[in-house]
């Protein structure tokens, strides 16, 4: 049998089972079989041409091939190679991969192939992906580079985008989804991924409802891609939570959130080994709380939260989610003992650690899937309070902040507080305390936990403070009237007995803040009330909550909540 009897059909990318022209047969109907089918299996990798792949990498952008070989352990399974007369379903990779092991559900837009657009065929596939993860109960990984409905495919591909909406829904709440963001996506292709659990996003890449040029037909604004849907809008809005360099970091991105997720609502987070044990002294704490109050502005010096958090994490390593958004509060995973736990943390290094509107939501979603996939949550509290403020308000600060307050009443997991310097008012009431459901409370000593901050001393020694200021005017009458006696002229007299009065007045008012300190913005009621379990001392909170941390765990059984909960209302 000569080798051009033995070759391949060359087969149509339109419609693979049509040869484009080379005639020769094969010598039976099995080997036309197997060579059809040998073409076949190579075609989703062979569907773009040289061009479109160069074009692809000339932007600096992977194929995605190339994005799936980088992310998975070996070679994937592909699923659902679908084909038809107008390449329908070509331009979308779906496949099972490995990651550090773990079975992964991973799908991918091909850019070389109708620009990674969706038709119906491809929301098929997709759904059937999304139905497949939730019922094997895996992690879900999305690569998206795709411009949007097939428009040549008419109504076809906006039911192809409705039936993968669905789809992607359906698993909310029941597997952790991590989608990536390349190149340039518009319409449900900004969509899509926002439904998955966390959005990563390079630079120099862009995703909105609808690009610059439509912006620009309909209201005549012109704007640029990165100032319309770029990583800096969207890092600061929430629909971004991890901003990376490039595609490769934000495939390495992927790898390592994986590292602190469990593979469905049922399980717990991978647990690893440490080296670092849980009775390791956290000196550093003592340290940075010591030089802030021995600072001129003392209990208001700002503190940032996240070197606190280092020193409670194994080996000092945390993911923050979110970074670039609400920097007044802190969202991060980290581990303790090998346990993975999710913080949730005032930071007073920015606006004094206030929970303001965008606060409240990074916080509340933040805590709700910590909710659904079992992990434990240790809050962190230092803040004067609620941003107060019209522009807050009108906002809807009260909303966020029911929001945040549901999803910690809902919080079902192990979770602690840690009061570290300031506790006020609605903020500490709202804050996971006992009463909305805590596992345990501990502050350290540097707490002040009280209805009302330093202000507070105008309302508990009112009649202190009038008696005060009443008797300002007769003071210093009665020192003119001694100066005058002495000889001084008046207004000399007048000017040095105001100055006389003004610092006794201010000596008055900072004995009473002060008695207001000692009396009550200290942790010594909370304690007597049983607000506080337990005073720690700084160098030994990470000891303290480690041991009451592996004690919850040792009776907390990971398992789904009753009926259907997603991750976003």
């Amino acid at each position: 049998m000569n080798s051009k009897a033995n070759a391949a059909p060359e087969l149509r990318l339109d419609n693979p089972f049509v040869s484009s022209g080379n005639k020769t047969e094969p010598s039976s109907q099995y080997e036309s079989a197997i060579a059809r089918g040998a073409a076949l299996q190579k075609m989703p990798r062979a569907a773009a041409c040289d061009r479109n792949i160069q074009r692809q990498h000339s932007k600096d952008r992977m194929t995605v091939w190339e994005r799936i070989e980088f992310l998975v352990d070996s070679a994937p399974t592909v699923l659902y190679q679908n084909w038809g007369p107008n390449l329908d379903g070509a331009s979308l990779v779906t496949a099972i991969g490995q990651i550090d092991g773990r079975d992964v559900a991973i799908y991918g837009h091909d850019f070389t192939v109708r620009a990674g657009s969706m038709d119906a065929t491809n929301g098929e596939k997709l759904a059937r992906l999304f139905e497949l993860a939730g019922e094997r109960k895996i992690p879900l990984v999305g690569l998206n580079d795709s411009a949007g409905a097939y428009i040549p495919a008419g109504v076809g591909g906006l039911d192809g985008y409705a039936e993968a909406f669905t789809g992607l829904r359906k698993i909310s709440g029941v597997v952790p989804s991590i989608m990536c963001m390349f190149g340039f996506n518009a319409g449900g292709g900004s969509y899509l991924p926002r439904q998955g659990s966390f959005l990563i996003q390079p630079k120099n890449t862009f995703f909105g409802l609808t690009g610059p040029g439509v912006v620009k037909s309909v209201l005549g604004e012109d704007i640029t891609p990165d100032e319309l849907g770029g990583p800096g809008v969207h890092s600061q809005t929430g629909v971004t939570d991890f901003v990376v360099e490039d595609e490769v970091a934000a495939l390495h991105k992927v790898r390592e959130i994986l590292r602190y997720l469990p593979d469905n609502n049922g399980a717990s987070a991978p647990v690893q080994n440490c080296s670092d044990p849980i009775s390791r002294s956290t000196g550093d704490i003592d340290t940075l709380l010591k030089t802030a109050f021995e600072s001129a502005t003392g209990f208001n010096t700002p503190v940032d939260i996240t070197i606190i958090i280092q020193q409670l994490c194994d080996h000092g390593d945390f993911l923050e989610i979110q970074e670039e958004r609400a920097k007044n509060t802190v969202t991060c995973l980290g581990r303790i003992g090998g346990h993975v736990v999710g913080f949730v943390a005032n930071n007073s290094a920015v606006a004094s650690g206030q929970i303001d509107i965008d606060a409240a939501y990074k916080n509340a979603r933040f805590i709700r899937f910590c909710n659904l996939y079992n992990i434990p949550v240790m809050f962190l509290e230092d803040t004067t309070g609620f941003l107060p403020g019209r522009e807050q308000e009108h906002r809807g600060i009260v909303q966020a902040g029911r929001a945040m307050l549901d999803a910690i009443v809902d919080l079902r997991t192990p979770r602690f507080l840690i009061l570290i310097r300031n506790a006020f008012g609605g903020a500490y009431a709202s804050y996971n305390n006992y009463p909305t459901g805590a596992d345990f409370v501990v502050a350290l000593p540097t707490t002040r936990v009280a209805v009302m901050g330093p202000a507070g001393v105008e309302y508990v020694y009112k009649d202190e403070l009038k008696a005060i200021r009443n008797a300002r005017s007769g003071r210093v009458q009665a020192l003119v009237s001694e100066a005058e006696a002495n000889g001084v002229g008046p207004e000399v007299a007048l000017t040095d007995a105001e100055a006389q009065v003004s610092e006794w007045m201010k000596a008055q008012e900072a004995d009473l803040a002060a008695r207001y300190e000692r009396e009550i913005m200290n942790p010594e009621e909370a304690l007597s009330l049983g607000s506080v379990s337990q005073i720690v001392m700084p160098s030994e909170l990470r000891h303290v909550i480690g041991e009451h941390l592996m004690f919850c765990l040792r009776h907390y059984t990971p398992e789904p909540l009753s009926g259907i909960h997603r991750e976003f209302h």
